[in-house]
């Protein structure tokens, strides 16, 4: 069935790429086959999403997370993740070899096209809201994010740009 629904133009696949979800050959079947267009790359994120090591509940349930692999207590079963999608961009481009622009098109362009809202976010475009990440041309490490044209975090980096 995965790979039918791969080639089945009206599915968009939702990959998590954080190491621990999906074998690394899945992103590379699913963006061989389906292309950038229709992946959309999530994180499935729980609230210790960018938190150290620790217990967190889910819900009604409990969930240790060890080295950023977030497991229920009871069963070991993964329990989300903790990935954060400036993690999963520079994963998709260093560890999976993934061009810029089609990193771009699947963590940006393919979900706000999905959630029809491509007429304010999803690219950066006169009119659009002003919301964007900067990383190391490098590292791919986050510098700096842009919230509707405000700086939120690194802005005192980049003093010739004017927040709206």
């Amino acid at each position: 069935p995965i790979v039918a629904l791969l080639e089945d133009e009206r599915v968009t696949v939702e990959l998590i790429n954080d190491g621990v979800h999906l074998h690394p050959s899945v992103l590379d079947l699913a963006y061989g086959t389906a292309g950038p267009a229709r992946v959309a790359l999530i994180t499935d994120a729980m609230g210790a999403a960018g938190m150290g090591d620790g217990l967190y509940p889910l819900g009604p349930l409990q969930v240790r997370v060890e080295n950023g692999v977030a497991r229920l207590v009871e069963g070991g079963s993964i329990a989300g993740s903790t990935l954060t999608l400036d993690v999963a961009f520079k994963r998709s481009v260093t560890v999976n070899g993934l061009t810029l622009d089609q990193t771009v098109e699947s963590l940006c362009t393919t979900p706000a096209r999905l959630l029809g809202l491509t007429d304010s976010v999803g690219s950066l475009e006169t009119g659009k809201l002003a919301d964007l990440v900067v990383v190391d041309s490098t590292s791919y490490d986050l510098v700096a994010v842009m919230r509707r044209g405000r700086w939120v975090l690194g802005g005192d980096r980049f003093p010739t740009v004017k927040s709206a």
